[in-house]
């Protein structure tokens, strides 16, 4: 059984047909200053039913590529916008 990473963010964009741009944020220390700092990177979802919209909360799964910069689906919906 292999371990499927889960990511969580929001929704920014509709990126085409069954196509979502989603938000992640995470929170490190900084290196230097031991402040806490946000990091975001943005990724691209597989969304078959097209149910999500934009500024909805929602949890991804990790699956084989769809395409070349979509290797995540959507498992659920976590808030409405």
């Amino acid at each position: 059984m292999t371990h499927k990473r889960e990511i969580q963010g929001n929704v920014v964009k509709i990126a085409g047909d069954k196509t979502v741009t989603i938000v992640v944020e995470r929170r490190v220390m900084h290196p230097r200053y031991h402040k806490v700092v946000k990091r975001f990177k943005k990724y691209l979802v597989h969304d078959e039913r097209n149910e999500a919209k934009v500024g909805d909360e929602v949890i991804a799964i990790e699956c084989r590529p769809m395409s070349k910069t979509k290797s995540f689906r959507l498992k659920s919906v976590v808030k409405g916008a």
